[in-house]
């Protein structure tokens, strides 16, 4: 079996989509993380299903990630523009999962 060098190991099809977090900078898998989508017309939600259409930015779930992201206001700079408060207050009231890799 010959190993396609563009794509390499990560590009194989038992791999999850990587995506990175916001909050903390780490690659994790996209099923873990929250998305935010800022749509078309430019209203701003946070995607369930993570197949809304529009530019999107991915969140993990870890305590200390969460609260980074409010303070710092990182979606702001994701989207490079002004996100309203609600959806970071909608982010905040998530069932947040503790995490040990450093948080």
């Amino acid at each position: 079996m010959a190993i396609n060098k563009t794509k390499g190991v990560a590009g194989s099809r038992n791999t999850p989509p990587q995506r990175r977090c916001v909050g903390c900078r780490q690659m994790l898998d996209k099923k873990e993380l929250l998305r935010v989508v800022k749509s078309p017309n430019g209203e701003f939600v946070i995607d369930e299903t993570g197949k809304a259409a529009g530019r999107g930015a991915y969140i993990c779930k870890g305590e200390g990630c969460v609260k980074a992201l409010v303070k710092g206001r990182g979606l702001d700079r994701s989207f490079k523009g002004k996100v309203p408060v609600e959806i970071y207050e909608e982010i905040a009231a998530k069932p947040l999962v503790p995490r040990n890799n450093g948080e």
